[in-house]
C-alpha cells in the first residue's frame, strides 16, 4: 500500500512526455582558460584585474576549468540523465577582437564540446552573448553605446550559425538584457561600469534589443537547417498577492510595463506610447526598420526566476498596480537576496502567455545559493536546495497542467562556479566544486534532480 501511494504522488506531479529537463552554465562563469588557445579578453577579465572588483579578488581565469575537463562534466550531465545543457559561447574566444579573424583554436573546442554532448544525448542550448563583451568593442566603440557593435553581434551571430547549426538547434541571443543594459550603463555596477546620462542609456538599452533582433535575422540566415531562436530574460516574478481577478489583472499590467524597455517591444513590435512620453527629450533614436528587426516573432521565450515581486491592484495609482516591498521575516536562501516565493514558476508563464501569447516558454534558469560545505563522509547535504527546487517544480507543474505553453526546465547551475561581483564565494550548483583540486561532487540536490528527471515527475 505504501508503494502505491508513493507511486500516485508522483503521478499526481508528472510532466507530458517530452518535457525537456536540463540545468544552465555561462561560459565566462566555468570555462576558464582565459588566455589560452587565442582567446581575447572580455570586459570581465578587464573588470577582474583590477583589485577591489570581485570579492576576495577572484577572477574567471581558471573558473572550474571546464576548458580542459568538458568531457568529465558532460559524463556528469549524462548521469544525471539531462536532455538538454543551456551554456553560452565566449563571444572573445571565437573571435578574440570581436570580429574579423576567426579563432580556428576555439571553434575546434566548441566542436569538441557539441560533439561530446550529442554523443551522450544531450540537446545543445546556446546563448550567444552571456555579458563578457570582448574587450576590444569596448575600447573601439564604447561596447553596446555604439550601434557599430550592434553590427559586429549580428556578424558574429552568422559565424555561429555558419559552424554550428548542423548540430546546435536551439539558440538564445541574448541573456538578461537588463543586466546587459542597466547595469552596465545606467547604473554602473558591472563592466564597464558606466553611468551615461539618461539619452545615452536609453540609447544602450535601445541597441541591446536590437542586437537580440539582428542576431536573430542571421541566426536564421545563416543556418545550415531550421533552428529555434529565443532569449533568455530575467522577469520579475509578478505574482498577484491574491488570486482574484483584480489582482491577476494588476500582475498582467505590471509586467508590461516593467518590460517596456524590453520584451515589450520585442514582443509587441514598438515601444509603449508611455514609454516614449516618459523618456521624452532623452528617448532612444530609432532608425528606420529597427522596430520590425527587433520585433520578429520569437519561437519561444526563456525566463530566468528566482524570487518574486508580489503585486496587487491600485486603482488610485497611474499604472493601476503597485509592487508590494517585502517583510524582514519573508523566507529567503543563504543568498538573501533570493527570497522564497515558489508560485513565480507558475505566475510568469502564465502572465506572458496571457499578455503576449507567447508560444512556448522555458524556464532557463532557477536555482538557489546555499552555504554548501562538504560532511566527513564526502557528501553536500542540501536538504535547502531540494526544498527549493521541489516546491519550484510543483508550481511550473501548475502551469503545465492548466494549459500554459512551458515547455522545459533548466536548472542554475550545473556546476558551482564564478558568481560574478561575488567571486567563488556563493554556490549555485547541482554538484560541488572543491575551488583547489576541482574535483567535483554531485550533491544530494543532484541525486534528487536525477530521479526527477528519471521518473519525470516531481519526487
Amino acid at each position: 500500500m505504501r508503494r502505491d501511494r508513493t507511486n500516485a504522488m508522483h503521478d499526481h506531479y508528472a510532466f507530458p512526455e517530452g518535457f525537456l529537463w536540463g540545468a544552465a552554465t555561462a561560459a565566462y562563469q566555468i570555462e576558464g582558460a582565459a588566455a589560452e588557445d587565442g582567446r581575447g579578453p572580455s570586459v570581465w577579465d578587464t573588470f577582474c584585474a583590477k583589485p577591489g572588483k570581485v570579492l576576495q579578488d577572484h577572477t574567471g581565469e581558471v573558473a572550474t576549468d571546464h576548458y580542459h575537463r568538458y568531457r568529465e562534466d558532460v559524463g556528469i550531465m549524462a548521469d544525471l540523465g539531462l536532455k538538454a545543457y543551456r551554456m553560452s559561447l565566449s563571444w572573445s574566444r571565437l573571435l578574440p577582437s570581436g570580429a574579423g579573424k576567426v579563432n580556428a583554436k576555439g571553434v575546434d573546442f566548441y566542436d569538441r564540446l557539441f560533439d561530446e554532448l550529442l554523443a551522450h544525448g544531450i540537446q545543445p542550448w546556446v546563448t550567444l552573448y552571456h555579458w563578457d563583451m570582448p574587450q576590444a568593442l569596448e575600447d573601439e566603440f564604447g561596447g553596446w553605446e555604439s550601434r557599430e557593435v550592434v553590427k559586429r553581434f549580428g556578424d558574429f551571430a552568422a559565424l555561429v550559425a555558419q559552424r554550428f547549426s548542423d548540430r546546435v538547434h536551439n539558440f538564445m541571443t541574448l541573456n538578461e538584457m537588463w543586466v546587459i543594459a542597466d547595469c552596465c550603463y545606467t547604473w554602473g555596477i558591472n563592466p564597464p561600469q558606466k553611468r551615461l546620462p539618461a539619452k545615452g542609456a536609453n540609447q544602450a538599452r535601445h541597441h541591446v534589443i536590437l542586437a537580440h533582433g539582428v542576431a536573430m535575422e542571421a541566426l536564421r540566415a545563416h543556418a545550415r537547417r531550421p533552428l529555434q531562436v529565443g532569449l533568455a530574460q530575467n522577469l520579475g516574478g509578478f505574482v498577484p498577492v491574491v488570486e482574484t481577478p483584480e489582482h491577476i489583472e494588476a500582475a498582467r499590467k505590471a509586467l508590461r510595463q516593467e518590460e517596456r524597455g524590453y520584451l515589450t517591444p520585442i514582443l509587441e513590435g514598438k515601444y509603449l506610447d508611455s514609454y516614449l512620453q516618459e523618456m521624452g527629450a532623452d528617448a532612444p533614436t530609432i532608425a528606420d526598420g529597427d522596430m520590425k528587426t527587433i520585433g520578429a516573432p520569437l519561437d519561444f521565450l526563456g525566463m530566468n526566476l528566482y524570487a518574486p515581486t508580489y503585486v496587487r491592484a491600485a486603482p488610485q495609482t497611474p499604472l493601476g498596480y503597485e509592487k508590494l516591498p517585502l517583510p524582514k521575516a519573508h523566507p529567503h536562501m543563504h543568498v538573501d537576496w533570493i527570497n522564497v516565493g515558489p508560485q513565480i514558476v507558475y505566475w510568469a508563464p502564465r502572465l506572458a502567455r496571457d499578455v503576449w501569447n507567447v508560444p512556448a516558454i522555458y524556464i532557463t534558469e532557477n536555482g538557489a545559493g546555499c552555504d554548501d560545505r562538504l560532511t566527513t563522509d564526502g557528501e553536500v547535504l542540501d536538504t535547502d536546495r531540494v526544498m527549493y527546487l521541489r516546491n519550484h517544480f510543483i508550481a511550473a507543474h501548475r502551469a503545465v497542467q492548466e494549459g500554459v505553453p512551458l515547455k522545459g526546465y533548466f536548472v542554475w547551475s550545473l556546476l558551482d562556479n564564478f558568481e560574478w561581483k561575488e567571486g567563488y564565494t556563493q554556490r549555485f550548483g547541482l554538484v560541488y566544486v572543491n575551488y583547489q583540486t576541482l574535483k567535483r561532487t554531485p550533491k544530494l540536490s543532484a541525486e534528487f534532480y536525477k530521479t526527477v528527471i528519471a521518473r519525470n515527475a516531481v519526487v
